[in-house]
């Protein structure tokens, strides 16, 4: 099967926790999460996540975030983060001043990349920038199963796993246009804005099938936006259009799964 693959995603932004020779720890149970806003985001957010043996079913609810430009819906890539101290970033972590706290300065945080949570197919730490199989739009819902190792349920046990959606709005940033657009730590194709954590939330356990209080609206209504760094179709591919000028490719590569 083809599917569009990004360049890889440097270690310490995606690295999973390795427990070699480890057995399974015992996360059976429910896990929740109302996501905070980063970076000057205007969305929000809930997720729940019950567990039982190595299967997990994920309820993520999101609302507000960047939508569209041109007719084509902001991709959001989101992860579940653990192997860390388990917390959210804060305007703190943004050492080198430039407005945006991105995913390198906050990975002390909350760690590397666990699983991704994708539309559909695989839920690795490899498809962390497949924009195919993120959220679609400003608002939207994923609710699946999924198969989680045991680095995901050692987080989930031991509280230090926090959940992230990404991808920022460059009307609500307070990073300069410059800044916005600068190369993403993640991949130099990429603006870093639109790389960088716009909710996040460390999930807690909860009663199963409990949600979080003060959730985000359901659906997936997209309302336009001419605001938006759009993602735009052109020959096969996405292009990232930044709203101050210049576009960004996304490469795409043929692989099999």
């Amino acid at each position: 099967m083809n599917k569009m693959r990004l360049l890889a995603v440097p270690a310490l932004a995606i690295g999973a926790v390795a427990l070699a020779g480890s057995p399974a720890i015992a996360a059976d149970g429910s896990y929740s999460s109302t996501l905070g806003q980063l970076n000057g985001t205007t969305g929000t957010g809930t997720v729940t996540l019950d567990v039982v043996g190595d299967q997990a079913t994920i309820n993520l609810q999101v609302s507000g975030l960047a939508q569209t430009f041109q007719g084509a819906p902001y991709p959001h890539v989101q992860h579940i983060h653990g192997g860390a101290a388990g917390v959210c970033p804060t305007a703190a972590n943004d050492v080198n001043g430039d407005g945006i706290i991105s995913v390198t300065e906050s990975a002390a945080g909350y760690g590397g990349i666990l699983a991704t949570v994708t539309t559909s197919g695989p839920t690795t730490p490899a498809e962390a920038l497949n924009l195919q199989l993120g959220g679609q739009g400003g608002t939207y819902a994923v609710q699946r199963s999924f198969t989680i190792d045991a680095a995901t349920m050692a987080a989930l046990e031991n509280g230090t796993a926090v959940f992230n959606v990404h991808g920022l709005d460059p009307a609500t940033t307070p990073a300069t246009p410059e800044a916005f657009n600068a190369p993403s730590d993640l991949d130099p194709a990429l603006p870093l804005g639109a790389t960088s954590p716009a909710l996040c939330g460390t999930l807690v356990r909860t009663q199963m099938g409990q949600m979080p209080s003060g959730g985000a609206d359901t659906g997936a209504a997209v309302e336009p936006s001419s605001s938006w760094t759009g993602m735009i179709a052109l020959g096969g591919g996405l292009v990232l259009a930044a709203a101050a000028g210049g576009t960004y490719a996304v490469r795409r590569s043929n692989a099999r799964a």
